[in-house]
């Protein structure tokens, strides 16, 4: 075998196909020594690695030796090649495929030029160059209204400039993916409901109007005070005050998106399920 191509096991995956695709595409052939179909597409996804220059790599993983890895990626037939980027997979067919659609479909699992560009862009921003950053997603999604990676970026950007209602409008154009809705969870809380001081004064006066309490828990979520906002949208959640609590419940669950494992989620997340049933 070339550099490009290698044997892989279970214990190697997570580095050697989640990890690498990262930094270029890996195609994954599930194959078995006894699998007929597998002795001819395996010799042209080789030769196809061994000329890519290093533009993408193929990890063979033998069914038999890894039967629970195959399992874990819905392996019913093989051959069955998977490609993965960016840690994810994002391709796939079964069958002896012949080798000009074989080619076809490497060709549509590499990286676009709105793809490299965009991963740039990233790399600018972790840089701290910001301006910088939105500049070239803002240029790829000109071209590419939908792409992911600009998108979740161009959001990124906005939300961390205090502009949360135009990532919203933004990631509403793209696919729902789990970042997506992270960052729409974000987006929603850090939009807050008003200043802090002049909610505090009015909910101090009218204790009572649960729509003054949801802003102001929103305002807290805001400016991270989480567990204050938790407390005060819950309060609002267990008034059962039509959509007023429908909001609140859903400011709860952006604000646990938001904190990920922060202790408070599973506090809340329980006082939450108590106050609903």
């Amino acid at each position: 075998m070339t550099a490009a191509v290698r044997d892989v096991s279970t214990a190697e995956f997570p580095d050697a196909v989640v990890a690498r695709s990262w930094e270029i595409p890996v195609v994954v052939d599930f194959w078995a020594a006894w699998c007929g179909p597998c002795r001819v597409l395996g010799p042209i996804l080789e030769k196809a690695a061994s000329h890519a220059e290093g533009g993408w790599e193929l990890a063979k993983v033998d069914v038999d030796a890894n039967q629970q890895l195959a399992a874990q990626f819905g392996v019913q037939g093989i051959p069955t090649v998977i490609g993965f980027r960016d840690g994810q997979p994002v391709a796939r067919f079964t069958g002896a495929l012949p080798e000009p659609s074989v080619m076809e479909w490497l060709q549509r699992l590499l990286p676009t030029p709105n793809d490299r560009l965009a991963k740039d862009a990233v790399e600018v921003m972790e840089r701290g160059d910001s301006d910088a950053a939105e500049e070239v997603f803002r240029r790829v999604l000109a071209d590419e209204p939908a792409h992911l990676l600009a998108g979740t970026g161009l959001a990124s950007l906005l939300i961390d400039a205090g502009r949360p209602d135009e990532a919203l409008t933004l990631l509403a154009r793209l696919a729902p993916t789990a970042e997506v809705q992270r960052l729409q969870s974000t987006a929603r809380t850090r939009g807050g409901a008003g200043e802090l001081d002049e909610l505090e004064a009015k909910l101090a006066s009218a204790p009572d109007d649960h729509q003054v309490r949801l802003d102001y828990g929103r305002a807290l979520a805001a400016e991270g005070r989480n567990a204050e906002a938790l407390e005060h949208l819950l309060t609002v959640v267990a008034a059962r005050h039509d959509d007023v609590s429908d909001q609140a419940r859903q400011a709860m669950v952006d604000l646990f998106d938001v904190l990920g494992e922060d202790p408070l989620v599973s506090e809340y997340r329980r006082k939450l399920a108590n106050s609903l049933f």
